[in-house]
This record gives C-alpha cells, structure tokens and sequence, in this order.
C-alpha cells in the first residue's frame, strides 16, 4: 500500500443525543457520475480522481443500548496513489469497541490494550519502521480520531468503526441527532436505524432540517409497530445536490430521530445471560412540590453577554416555576447576596419582585464560589428545619458559574468538603459550568458528591436556551429518596440504585449479575416518597416472556444485556475514579482496566492499536503525544503516510523547520510555573501545572529532529496529606531515538544512557560529554547545558538550604535555542516555540491592588488572566531574575493545546 490520506472521508460525532457525520474534502471538489434515473444533472463527484463510493452509519438500539457501525469505502481513480482520510468525533460518554481498515485486499485491525502495553507496542512498533497508530479515550466532552493512509492507484479502502452507549431519556423521550455535512456528493450515503424495545414503543419520528417537507417525504421512511422501529435515510446523489445543476451537497444540518417506549407498566426488568437490566419511569404520578435555591456568578468575568443569558433564562424560569413552589436567589461576586435570604412561597407579587432584582443585579467583583454555595445551602436546610411542610417538598440547589473559586475560601479540596458537611445527603446539587475557563473536573465532583450532576453552559447564541433545558429536565420532580431493592443472595454487582430524586421525562436504569440458579428468586422491590405518599411496588421476572423476546431479536439481545450492565459500570467507576488518590485510585483503576478489557472498551485506561500499515519508504515513523488520557496523538513519518490522533487535525506533512525565530527564552521552573516569551509582543505568559508527585509530563517532543524531553514532579517532602502543596521537577529525561541518545537527570546524578548502563555523574562534577552531534556541558552545582544543532536547553539546579519551605532540591528546564525545531513540535513548552498571537484588553483591578486582571484573546479563545512575577532562572541560576507575565489559570486552560492531562505521559523516555 502505497501513499497517503488527505481526503478526510469521515467526521462523524455521535452523543448519547448527537451524532454528526461529516465528510470533509481537503483536496477541492472534481468529478463522477451519479447511477440511476435521477432528474437532477448528473455531475462528477471525485476530488483529484479520489470519491467516496459510500458512506453510512448503521445503528442498532436494543433496550435502550446502542451499537453504531461507521462505514465508509474510499475510492482512487486516479493512476497515481492519493492520500485519503477518516476521521471521526464521539463524545466521551462512547466507547470504542472495534476498528478495521480494508485496503488493497489486506485487512488491519485494531487490538485493545492497557495504556502501557499499548504504548510499549506502539513505541516497538515505530522503531522497528512498521506503521502503527492508537486509538484511544481523551477524557474530554468530544474526542477525534483520524486516520491517514495511502490509497493506490485505481483501488479502494475501507474503514468501519463501532462504538456503543446507552441512550439516555430526556424529557420524555430518547434522541438520535444526526448532524449531516458532507460537504460532497456521496454515491451511496445511508443512515439505518433499528430499534428493538420489549416494552414497546410508542412513537418514533425523524426528521431533516436541511430537507424540504416534500424531499423529505421522499427520502426518509420511518415506521415502527409493538417493539420494532426503522428509519432509513437513503438520498441519490441526484437529491443531495443544492440544485438542479449544482455539484454542493444540501446535506448541511440536523437529521433527528426521536422515539419512547410504552410506560404501561411499573415493572420493566429485562433478564438474560445470568444479567439484568431495569428501567424505571413510572407514569401518572403527582409532581412534587420544590423549594429552589438559585445560586448565580455575578463576578466581573460575567460580563456582557454571559449575564444578559443568564438573566433571560432566569426571567424564564421564574415564569414557568408553579404556585405551591418555594424559591430564593443568592448571588456571589467578592460578596455574597441573596434576594430574600429565606424561601418564599411563588405568588404573583413575589414574582414580580424577583424578575425585579434579576433585571436589575450587576456584575463586579472575584468569585466567592465557596460562600455563595454556602448562602444557598443554608436557606434551604434552615426551610426544612423550620417548617415541616417544607420538609416534605423536593429540595433542589442549582448553581451557575463561568471561573473559579478566587475570593474567600479558593482551596478545592476544602471547598469539597464544606459543601459535602454542609449538604450532608439532604437534596441534590447541579452546578452548571459558564463557558470553558472553569476547572468543570472541579465541578463535576463537587455535583456527584451531592446527588447531582455538572453540565457544561457553552458560550454561544443559545447559551439562553441551554440553561432553560437544562432547569426543564429538573422542574417537576415526582418522586425522592428512591432506591431499588434486590435480593442480596441472587444478585451482585450492582450498578448505582439509589438515587435523591427522580424527575418527570427522565429515567432510573439499574443493572447487575444474577447469580446461577437465582432467577426464580430474583425481583425487585421499588421504594420512594412521592407527593404526600409513599411510593411502593414489586416487579417480577417473567421467565416464558424473556425466553420469548431471545427468540425474538436473538442473541443480541443476550448480548446487549450483559455489555449494557458493563458500560454503565465503566462508567459509575470512571465517575468515582475522578475524587479519589493513593491506594483506593490505583484499586479502582485496576478494576476498570480489567473490566475494559475483557468487554473490549476503549476507556481512558486502555487504548487501540492499529499495527502493520507499511510506510512506502520504509521510513520510521514517531509519535507527537503519550497515549494518556487526551488528544491529541498522531503517527507521523517523514512524508506523514498514516496519521492516527485524538483530537484537533493535525499539522500538514513535512512542516518545515522554523527558520531563524527571533530570540526567545522559555522555560518551566519551581512549583513549576511556565514562562513562554512572546518576542512579537515583548511579553509573556505563565501557567501552573497541579499534577500530583510521581507524574511525568511532556515538555518538548520534536518528531522531526527526534528531540524529546520530559519531566517527572516529586513533592515536597513536609506536604500535608489532601492538600495540594508545591510539586517540582525532580527528573528529566533528554532523548532522541535516532541516535539512542538518552539523558537523565536528578538533583543528584546526571547519567549518560541508562538504558544501556552509561556513565554517571555527580553535579560537582565539571565536564563536556560528547556523542555524536549532541554535547552536553555541567557547569558545577550550576546547570547543565545540552546542544545539538542549533538546539539548547539548560537544566539548572535549585539545591535547598536547611529551613526552606522546600524540603529537597529539583531542577528547572528552560529552551535557550530552538530555531532549528520543526513546526510539528509540541509539548507543555514545544508547542510554544512556534510563533503565535495574542491581545490583552479590558484590564481592571482585581482583589489584589497589585495583580490587574484582564480578558485575553488568544488561539480564538477568551481568557480571564491576571498579572504577576514569575522567577527566570537562565540568566541567574541562584537568584534568578524577575519576569513579569500575563498568568493564565487553570493549569493553562484556553492557552495550551488541549488540556493538561493530554500531557501525561507512562514513561520518563
């Protein structure tokens, strides 16, 4: 196989409410003709003589499990070799379960792994000239992956991939958002829909926002009857065209699938292959009466267009909030307000003053996040304490914010922990997340501490719309303190049964094992508080019904049962995995890395690796990023033959070297605080990393010169436990494949090679070491110089003084010379040493006089930032000179590519 992909066949992003197919061409739009009788012009469909024969997403929803297949065959026409791509986008809630290539008859199929092994692999396979690539989860809200390679001349490729999730009910029904932009005329485009619900369905619907009623009608055919639905979408090329004699495709928008099942019965349990799965939404019952606490963000950074959303969607809410309802308003900036500091019974007078101070609120100040959430808290257990009858209602505590905690009490951990004490299991907590420069992670725990959940609030023009939605999916709760009982003999495993409250339009799914020879003792015991009763009921397996309903979809069924009670496993563990350290973090990591494997997942513990794709030189190729947890990772050769990564597209092939940048010096020192010069604009720009000890991060990896240097933080030794203290680098580890250079370094040692058992030195040592082009120089208990072709770095030493406040010495790193590295390096600092833009505006005081903030714009994005001194070691290796900076919060979020973790990598070389 010969070539490469530049065609990007395939952008495909499926929620458990949206999937977007798209493909995008890079190569520009030429010719191919349509087969059939259509009444549009025929027109040429291929792009350098490359064509997509096909392109089609099969699903299967089986109780409420969803397996999609992504197919999609490639075309050259041409008589020389083209390069094509596939590139797909999920959510992080999907798991991967299998990935082929089929090309000039040969079959490459992905193999799912844990990290390391899959990394060991990854990195054998490269240095030993084949290609290989990984796929694998990036813990962020959408993940891309792309796939490269050659296709020959007049030859084809194939790509199919499968994930899987289980669809979530929101507001009275289940979702399929297909968002279709080709961009191209495909031969053969088809979207196929199967569903299969034992309780039946009771409606179904699917539509096209780009299609007209009547081409609609022409293209989508929907039915369904008892458990069965299908909806296929199958336009000829004829009737994707914009026009009669147009060569653009109309498919540009949302193609929607909707459907429920029956609710006729309490008692949904689904049973098969010694597991079970049950799905719980009762119907007609009473909606509950709520007290409700709004806690909202007014800090400066809410400014503009973010409070002008807020307030509207406030406005709203209030309006649809129902007569026996109680609610309060608590505002927090540097201060802390609240709009009646009680709950208060919904009236037209109490309204009307409420959309009164809402109207009428400004916005000022840092974010007193912790004393905000504090005020709601204490309204509502005050209510419940005080009056009975309140105490009877479902409490809910919604909070809004666009940042971080930086007013008041700013430590998480502790934050974590009043809100937990002073919550203590009585209502839920939804925090909603403004925008993109927030720690959500942060947020995310705090919600699932206390019964609740985090959704991200996107900065856009419906930004009002989402937080309507969301408050819709919370306005009328029907029951509170469900929980759903099994027989503790025949059944283990369990997924998450008991749950604060249970919403009108949503769903409760319970899964586990059933244990051999138990069924006839199995059942489920439902108990909850309703409206002014108690909720009970008891469902049974119907043992003749579920023997009928394997025949029916046949083994799938079964199938889906068992990967159904594994995926919202996955996924209970992964969500507990996130607010634990130590010992309890690395168990329950090993027990979704096992569970992963064995149901074949790829979750952010393991990842897929793609082997044996030939490059056509028989060049090596190299890796830009870790297979850790994020995006993204590439494959790349010389002549870039087969890309893989997860996240943003990558760089075009054979990036040229940076010519002669201006000078700059960028580094990374103490607790360790980045420092990137911008010599364009005279300035710089700072971020911490808070990573926990023993972490080793990516600082510079250059694919074409082979250069990589990464960092290992120790901690201080005095820390106190659960908090986080300063954290430095107490290893750093200089390689370059190529040339098995490998250089390791310590407080303590400086070893050549150690790998292959090189010599060691001391730091009081003096000396100039040479291999091949690469000289290294240690100056003294100084620093240490490494040079190879117009490349420098220093590594200087921070050796402690007893009595300091840091209880062992560590190393700063910092880029003295880089105008020789290519433009396709990244890295904590690599990625900096390409030119880049940014501009400062709307400076005011924040609550330190002398620490100005100001928005920042920069890589298309809006930052808060605040200024302040950072300590430059290049210059001075023991004093160290004081360098003024732009600091950018949240462990550089906005500012590097990516997030953080995309940085963590398993191994020091």
């Amino acid at each position: 196989m010969d070539g490469t992909m530049g065609l990007q066949a395939l952008l495909c992003v499926c929620l458990v409410s949206l999937l977007t197919l798209q493909a995008v061409p890079v190569l520009g739009l030429a010719a191919g003709r349509p087969k059939g009788n259509e009444k549009r012009q025929a027109v040429d469909t291929t792009v350098n003589g490359v064509f997509i024969r096909s392109l089609k997403v099969n699903c299967k929803v089986t109780s409420r499990f969803a397996h999609y297949v992504i197919t999609s065959q490639v075309v050259n026409s041409a008589d020389k070799a083209r390069e094509v791509a596939f590139d797909v986008e999920i959510p992080k809630t999907a798991f991967i379960s299998d990935f082929a290539i089929t090309a000039d008859g040969k079959a490459y199929i992905g193999d799912i792994k844990d990290r390391v092994t899959a990394w060991k692999q990854y990195r054998k396979a490269a240095i030993s000239g084949e290609s290989a690539g990984l796929v694998r989860a990036s813990g962020r809200n959408m993940e891309q992956f792309t796939i490269h390679i050659t296709v020959g001349p007049r030859s084809k490729a194939t790509f199919q991939l499968t994930y899987e999730e289980v669809l979530k009910r929101r507001l009275m029904q289940y979702d399929i958002v297909i968002k279709v932009k080709p961009k191209q005329l495909v031969h053969h485009f088809e979207i196929d829909v199967d569903i299969f619900e034992p309780q039946g369905i009771s409606k179904l619907d699917a539509q096209a926002s780009f299609l007209s009623k009547e081409l609609a009608a022409q293209t989508i055919k929907k039915s369904f009857s008892g458990k069965k639905g299908h909806v296929l979408f199958r336009p000829t090329v004829g009737q994707q065209q914009s026009c009669p004699t147009c060569s653009t495709s109309l498919l540009s928008g949302d193609f929607k699938v909707t459907y429920d099942v029956n609710r006729d019965k309490l008692c949904d349990l689904l049973v098969a292959n010694n597991h079970f799965a049950h799905f719980f939404a009762p119907q007609n019952l009473t909606n509950m009466r709520k007290n409700l606490v709004f806690v909202i963000d007014i800090s400066g950074s809410m400014e503009g267009q973010k409070v002008k959303q807020t307030k509207e969607a406030l406005l709203k809410i209030l309006g649809d909030m129902q007569p026996e309802d109680y609610f309060d308003l608590v505002l927090f900036g540097s201060q802390v307000q609240s709009w009646r500091g009680s709950l208060v019974k919904v009236s037209k007078a109490n309204l009307q003053a409420a959309q009164h101070f809402v109207r009428h609120f400004s916005v000022a100040g840092a974010t007193n996040l912790n004393g905000g959430l504090l005020r709601g808290i204490e309204i509502l257990n005050k209510a419940q304490e005080s009056n009975p009858e309140l105490n009877r209602h479902a409490s809910i505590l919604i909070m809004l914010t666009d940042g971080e905690p930086t007013e008041g009490e700013t430590d998480r951990a502790q934050i974590l922990k009043n809100i937990r004490s002073a919550i203590q299991g009585r209502f839920p907590l939804y925090n909603l997340g403004f925008g993109h420069d927030l720690d959500f992670n942060f947020l995310e725990v705090m919600s699932m501490e206390n019964n609740g959940w985090a959704q991200r609030i996107y900065e856009d023009n419906d930004a009002t719309q989402q937080l309507q939605g969301f408050y819709n999916q919370v306005a009328n709760p029907l029951l509170t303190d469900v929980e759903l009982l099994y027989p503790q003999d025949a059944v283990s495993a369990l997924t998450k049964h008991q749950h604060k409250q249970f919403y009108d339009g949503s769903e409760i799914v319970v899964a586990g094992r059933i244990a051999d020879h138990k069924l006839g003792s199995f059942k489920a015991d439902v108990r909850a508080q309703g409206e002014g009763q108690e909720f009970k009921t008891t469902c049974l397996v119907d043992e003749e019904e579920m023997k009928k309903l394997l025949r029916e979809r046949g083994h799938m069924l079964e199938n889906h049962v068992e990967r159904l009670w594994a995926y919202l496993t996955i996924q209970e563990l992964l969500a507990k995995r996130k607010n634990l350290e130590g010992k309890e973090k690395a168990n329950l990591s090993s027990q979704i890395l096992k569970m992963s494997l064995d149901y074949q997942f790829v979750t952010p513990l393991t990842s897929m690796t793609i082997r044996g794709l030939a490059d056509q030189d028989g060049l090596e190729p190299t890796i830009d990023k870790s297979p850790d947890d994020s995006p993204p990772l590439e494959m790349v050769g010389p002549r870039r033959t087969f890309v893989l990564s997860a996240g943003q597209p990558s760089p075009t092939a054979n990036s040229p070297i940076v010519d002669k940048l201006p000078s700059r010096v960028t580094g990374v020192d103490t607790d360790p605080h980045f420092i990137i010069h911008v010599p364009q604009k005279e300035d710089n720009l700072c971020f911490n990393i808070n990573e926990e000890p023993g972490v080793i991060l990516s600082l510079v990896h250059d694919p074409d010169t082979g250069f990589s240097v990464n960092g290992q933080l120790i901690g201080n030794e005095a820390r106190n436990p659960g908090q986080h203290e300063g954290t430095y680098f107490g290893r750093l580890g200089i390689s370059n494949p190529v040339s098995d250079f490998q250089l390791e370094v310590t407080p303590q040692n400086i070893t050549l090679n150690p790998s292959s058992g090189g010599p060691v030195f001391s730091w009081r040592d003096q000396a100039t070491l040479r291999q091949d082009e690469v000289v290294v120089t240690i100056n003294r208990k100084r620093n240490l110089v490494v040079s190879v072709d117009g490349v420098t770095f220093e590594i200087v030493l921070h050796r402690m003084w007893k009595g300091s406040r840091v209880h062992q010495d560590f190393l700063g790193f910092y880029v003295l010379d880089s105008h020789r590295m290519s433009a396709r390096t990244q890295g904590l600092l690599g990625q900096f040493l390409h030119p880049f833009d940014f501009e400062v505006f709307d400076l005011h005081q924040g609550s330190d006089p002398a620490k100005p903030h100001a928005t920042m714009v920069v890589k298309n994005r809006r930052l808060m930032v605040t200024r302040g001194i950072q300590k430059d070691y290049s210059k001075d290796p023991r004093h160290g000179a004081e360098v003024s900076c732009w600091f950018v919060h949240n462990n550089g979020a906005g500012l590097i590519d990516g997030v953080h973790t995309d940085y963590i990598i398993p191994d020091i070389f």
